[in-house]
């Protein structure tokens, strides 16, 4: 009976009912979108660096696990890691930022890089034909509606994409290692080495040797497994305050919205608040009309938010660059519901206080 009650009031106010569920719907979305985009980005970077295919990965001091180092070590290190135990092939890389964008240019040895990720040939074209040619991934093929034979800008310069490979191979866009050295101002140097073993069991004993060697000191050197391992949020000091704030501010906007509904609810029923009483109501009664409203509107905007949050993915697909990733946060359904509801229950209490302090013959008497 409750409930029924419920569903009417609700109905009879659809264009209010249905704002509040649009708003708690972009409140949950928020959430969502945050989420997914720093788990989906996070994990889109783990996957380019096992896409290596290294063992071992050897940075410069002050490197972050994320970060784009700069060219610190000499590219002669490479040859003194080959003569080190237990490794059997080692190459490297420079790294270069597309301007603004959160994107770079990673310059190889293709056949060095092909023998510790297993290959790198393309699925559409070839690898560096010509001396201005470039190679990008599927994902920013598919984002930048390019294709083999087209021309692009990066780096100030105009390339021809010769060549188009899987995703997951340490970047998305892919220049000769001398080549993009020289345009960098960083010949003989590289911003990463990467070291494949002779054996994986002997991969934890040549980390070891490596960090005790005294020309290595303060160098970062981890196995892959270790280096996946840091990219989680709990290692990016400043992304957890932010997921925190922009969960305080969906849990304001819950708020907010479910307060000025309910108030004005409150207001337009006094009457009927009144008759309820004067038949008997007690104040739990309704007071548990309005609480089950209000979880009605938390729940049915959760699921428009959870909704949503594909379609903010889609548009993060399209229109959010390649570096960017979203998933879809699956563990954070339930997470982003309960905020949304608490959000909403704290929005409802002071109208729910003021509709059962009401007296009931003055409700009667309210026109």
């Amino acid at each position: 009976m409750v409930n029924k009650l419920v569903i009417q009031n609700l109905r009879h106010r659809p264009v209010r009912t249905l704002l509040g569920i649009l708003a708690i719907g972009v409140e949950v979305t928020m959430v969502l979108t945050l989420i997914g985009v720093t788990n989906g980005t996070l994990s889109e970077n783990k996957r380019q660096k096992n896409g290596v295919g290294a063992d071992i990965w050897v940075r410069p001091p002050g490197a972050t696990a994320i970060g784009m180092s700069n060219a610190g070590m000499k590219y002669k290190m490479i040859e003194y890691f080959e003569k080190q135990p237990h490794i059997a092939a080692a190459t490297g890389s420079i790294s270069q930022p597309l301007g603004t964008s959160l994107d770079s240019v990673q310059g190889i040895e293709v056949e060095k890089f092909a023998k510790l990720s297993g290959s790198f040939c393309c699925v559409e074209g070839k690898v560096f034909q010509a001396p201005d040619d470039i190679v990008i991934d599927t994902r920013w093929a598919e984002q930048k509606k390019a294709k083999v034979g087209d021309s692009m800008v990066a780096l100030n310069r105009t390339w021809r994409i010769s060549g188009i490979v899987e995703t997951g191979k340490l970047g998305r866009l892919f220049l000769p290692l001398n080549l993009l050295q020289d345009l960098t101002g960083n010949p003989d140097k590289v911003s990463q080495i990467y070291l494949k073993v002779d054996d994986k069991a002997n991969i934890k004993a040549a980390v070891a040797h490596l960090k005790n060697d005294p020309l290595l000191q303060g160098y970062s050197i981890l196995d892959t497994e270790e280096l996946l391992s840091q990219l989680t949020v709990d290692n990016f000091p400043m992304i957890k305050p932010f997921i925190g704030v922009v969960i305080g501010i969906s849990v304001i906007v819950g708020f907010l919205v479910v307060f000025l509904s309910m108030y004005m609810a409150v207001l337009e029923r006094t009457r009927e608040i009144g008759i309820l009483k004067s038949m008997g109501a007690t104040p739990w009664f309704i007071l548990s009309i309005l609480l089950r409203e209000t979880a009605m509107l938390a729940i049915l905007g959760s699921v428009l938010g959870i909704g949503l949050s594909y379609v903010s993915r889609s548009a993060v697909t399209l229109y959010g660059g390649t570096f960017l990733v979203q998933e879809i946060a699956y563990d954070w359904w339930m997470k982003a519901t309960v905020i949304s509801l608490v959000g909403a229950l704290l929005g409802t209490l002071y109208p729910a206080w003021k509709a059962v302090r009401q007296d009931a013959l003055e409700a009667l008497a309210y026109d």
